[in-house]
């Protein structure tokens, strides 16, 4: 319910409205939470729904559907609802299906309701059909035990759970290094062959296509071989195709190789700088759906029966709280620098550091 009320509120994000901006913020605000609770909860029914030689099967197959939803859902609105406000058509060259009202920025604010709109269709076969735990009555001093749980998790996470404790901090590292790469990498292709809004969205769209698959086939692997051999492995290539991104530039690839810039009005990803980017790109987006739904895997593993919930709550905060480390050093190194290409080689140090410590978890992960 905070997701969908919160994505509806986004509606009211109307260029100029200044006074509307406390309640945009509270919106947003309120689909976070309901989004990151809600993601504890569905990540914490895992267990109960398959067994643990079928664990990774499921997270690759449900992690890959996500981004089959994603792709839908952004092919409806960028298709079909949002229009460029200077040609009045969308990104298939027809007007919108829904007369929006370019001026307000109508048609991007639309998202936010169509979403929440798909939320509520898409959960519910969850509500109906999904097995779940027998509920406990609610105690009126729910919230101070709440707390004092909280409190008496972590002090057990850190003194009986220590192998969990240092695979969540291995994950903050990697998971903050993954964010950091894909949050920068379109602004540096961007930046490199002035790619526009059609570019940029096409980019999107071919890293979730290679996402998917490589989510639904590291599901299976991981059941083959084990959530943390997986998680490395696909780590190890994430890193090793960030370099491979990072060594490309207007005139250059492979940091020596030298090669036509791309022509002034040229079709998308028709040089070959284009190209070898975009091939690093698909790697990145074939590691990362595997790093990212092993990473839950290899936890409902770890975890006692009795606190799966408890620490996939830490999992979830474990991605969120230092979300901001990786994006700050690569400011910082890019300002000191003046080069935005040693900036992003920052996010490796993070990817690097989470993957000597994962290695380091004594858990085989089957």
């Amino acid at each position: 319910m905070l997701l969908f009320v919160g994505l509806c509120g986004l509606w009211f994000a109307i260029p100029g409205e200044i006074g509307l901006a406390p309640l945009v913020l509270i919106s947003f605000g309120l689909a976070t939470i309901g989004a990151e609770l809600a993601t504890v909860f569905t990540n914490a029914m895992m267990p109960s729904l398959v067994g643990n030689r079928r664990l990774g099967t499921l997270s690759g197959i449900g992690w890959a559907t996500g981004y089959v939803g994603g792709l839908v859902s952004l092919a409806l609105i960028a298709g079909l609802i949002v229009a460029d406000p200077h040609t009045g058509k969308t990104l298939l060259g027809v007007p919108p299906i829904v007369p929006l009202d370019p001026a307000t920025r109508e048609g991007d604010r639309l998202v936010g309701p169509f979403s929440a709109v798909w939320f509520l269709v898409f959960i519910l076969p969850l509500f109906l059909f999904t097995p779940d735990r027998p509920s406990k009555p609610l105690k009126r001093d729910a919230v101070t035990a709440g707390l004092w749980q909280l409190i008496r998790s972590v002090r057990d996470l850190v003194r009986h759970h220590f192998e969990i404790a240092k695979f969540l901090l291995a994950r903050m590292l990697y998971a903050d290094g993954l964010g950091a790469v894909f949050a920068f990498g379109g602004i540096y292709a961007g930046t490199v062959f002035g790619w526009g809004a059609t570019e940029l969205g096409l980019f999107g769209i071919i890293l979730t296509i290679t996402g998917t698959f490589g989510a639904a086939l590291g599901g299976v692997l991981d059941d083959r071989k084990g959530s943390k051999a997986v998680i490395a492995a696909t780590s190890l290539l994430f890193v090793a195709a960030s370099i491979g991104v990072l060594s490309v530039d207007h005139d250059h690839v492979l940091f020596v190789l030298p090669v036509e810039p791309k022509a002034p009005g040229s079709a998308p990803f028709s040089s070959v700088g284009e190209q070898v980017y975009l091939a690093f790109a698909m790697l990145i987006g074939i590691a990362s759906g595997p790093i990212q739904s092993s990473s839950r895997t290899l936890l409902a593993r770890m975890c006692p029966p009795d606190k799966v919930t408890e620490f996939f709550g830490f999992f979830s905060f474990s991605g969120k709280i230092t979300a901001f480390a990786a994006p700050l050093a690569i400011g910082a190194v890019t300002h000191a620098s003046g080069s935005q290409r040693i900036g992003i080689a920052m996010s490796l140090v993070f990817l690097i550091a989470g993957l000597l410590l994962l290695l380091r978890v004594k858990h085989d992960g089957r």
